[in-house]
C-alpha cells in the first residue's frame, strides 16, 4: 500500500509520497504531446484564518471550493487541535467545531468539501481518536453520523445533490466507500476484487487488491463498475493507478505509481481511452514525479491542477491544459527546502481559481488563492 502523506491522523487532508515527516506522523509524456509555460501572470492572494497557530506545522489548510468563491478547510491551532473554517469571497472567516470533537493535540474538525448551495461535508476526530463524518447546512446546523458497523468516518465530498461521500473503515481497519444521500440513508460498496476501497480526497477513486496493488474505479448512479488501470502503472504491492476526480463530461484525472515507484499523471476520456502525462522538472526518483492530484481538479474544459515533486524533494503546483501544455508555478512565499518548503495546489473553481497551501520556510501552512 502506499505512504500517504500524513498530518498527524488528518490523512485524507494531504496526499501520499511527500516530505513533511518530521516530528508529525506526518517533457516526456506517455500518449500525448506536451508543452512546457512559464508562470503566467496570475494573482496570489494569501489565506490565513486569525485562528491559526504560527509555530511549526500549524496554520491554514483549505480543502475545496465554490463557484462563488467560498473556501472551506480547517486549521491547526497553536496545540495542534484542528478546527473547520468558512473563508467568504470577502475575506471573513466564520469557525466552527462538530460536537463530540476532540479538544487534544491532533484531534478536531476538518471542513472538507462545499457544494455550490453552500452545504459542507468533511469529518472530526474525538477524544479517542475516532473520525467521525457530519454535514453543515449553511444555517450552521450540523449533522454527525456514522457509518453502520465502521469504526471510523471520513465523508470527504458533497455534491449539488447534498449527497456526500467518503469512505469508513471496519474492524481489520480495511477502507470501504460510502455514498450518504440528503436524506441521511447510507449506501456502502466495494468494487470487485477490492480487498480496502477509498473514495473521495487526495486517497482518490481507487482500490486496493490482496497483493496490495491499486487500481482506479468509476461507480455509476446504478452501482456498476468499471475499473481500470493506466498504462505504464506498476504490478507490485504498493504500486498501481489512483483516481481523484471527474468532471461533468466524465473524464476522470489521477495519478499512477510506476514498477521504479515513480508517479505520473493520466486523464481518462469518457471513452475509457488514457492520456499519461509527466511534468517538465518532476523528479524521476522512487516517491518523485506527479505527487497530488486533487478531487476537484478537472474542470469542465479538462484543465487539470496538481503538485510535483522534483529531484530535490520539493513540491511545486502545475496546471495542464487539454491540449496537453503545462504551467508550472510555485506561491510567492513558499519555502525552497525540505520539509520547510513547497506549494501544494488542491482544487480549482469553475472560474479558473486555483485554491491550496503552502508551507513557509519557518514550516508554517498557509492557503492560497491563484487568480488567473
Amino acid at each position: 500500500m502506499r505512504n500517504r502523506f500524513t498530518f498527524g491522523r488528518f490523512g485524507a487532508a494531504f496526499r501520499r509520497k511527500a516530505t513533511l515527516v518530521s516530528c508529525l506522523a506526518l517533457c516526456s509524456v506517455g500518449m500525448g504531446l506536451c508543452a512546457t509555460a512559464q508562470e503566467r501572470q496570475a494573482t496570489f492572494v494569501r489565506v490565513d484564518d486569525p485562528a491559526a497557530g504560527t509555530g511549526s506545522f500549524e496554520g491554514t489548510v483549505p480543502e475545496g471550493t465554490s463557484p462563488s468563491g467560498t473556501i472551506v478547510g480547517f486549521v491547526f491551532d497553536d496545540n495542534f487541535v484542528a478546527h473547520g473554517f468558512l473563508r467568504a469571497r470577502d475575506g471573513t472567516f466564520t469557525n466552527f467545531d462538530a460536537p463530540g470533537a476532540g479538544t487534544g493535540s491532533f484531534e478536531g474538525t476538518v471542513a472538507a468539501s462545499i457544494d455550490p448551495a453552500g452545504p459542507v461535508t468533511g469529518y472530526y476526530y474525538d477524544s479517542s481518536s475516532v473520525a467521525h463524518g457530519f454535514v453543515r447546512a449553511p444555517d450552521g446546523i450540523l449533522t454527525t453520523f456514522d457509518v453502520p458497523g465502521g469504526e471510523g468516518t471520513w465523508s470527504v465530498n458533497i455534491d449539488p445533490a447534498g449527497a456526500s461521500s467518503g469512505w469508513y473503515s471496519d474492524a481489520s481497519h480495511l477502507g470501504h466507500g460510502f455514498v450518504r444521500a440528503s436524506n441521511g440513508a447510507i449506501t456502502t460498496f466495494d468494487p470487485p476484487g477490492a480487498v480496502s476501497t477509498t473514495t473521495g480526497g487526495f486517497d482518490g477513486m481507487n482500490y486496493f487488491d490482496a497483493a496490495g496493488v491499486e487500481h482506479g474505479f468509476l461507480r455509476a448512479p446504478d452501482g456498476t463498475f468499471a475499473t481500470f488501470d493506466a498504462p505504464g502503472a506498476g504490478t507490485g504491492s504498493g504500486q498501481g493507478t489512483s483516481a481523484s476526480g471527474i468532471n461533468p463530461s466524465g473524464e476522470i484525472c489521477g495519478t499512477y505509481t510506476d514498477s521504479s515507484g515513480v508517479d505520473h499523471g493520466f486523464v481518462r476520456a469518457r471513452d475509457g481511452s488514457i492520456t499519461t502525462f509527466d511534468v517538465p522538472g518532476a523528479g524521476t526518483g522512487s516517491g518523485q514525479g506527479i505527487s497530488a492530484i486533487g478531487p476537484p481538479s478537472i474542470d469542465a474544459k479538462g484543465a487539470i491542477t496538481g503538485s510535483y515533486i522534483d529531484s530535490s524533494n520539493v513540491n511545486h503546483g502545475f496546471v495542464r491544459d487539454r491540449d496537453g501544455s503545462i504551467t508550472t508555478f510555485d506561491a510567492p512565499e513558499a519555502g525552497t527546502g525540505a520539509p520547510c518548503g513547497g506549494t501544494y495546489p488542491f482544487c480549482k473553481n469553475s472560474k479558473g481559481v486555483i485554491t491550496g497551501w503552502y508551507i513557509d520556510a519557518n514550516c508554517v501552512f498557509h492557503g492560497f488563492l491563484r487568480i488567473p
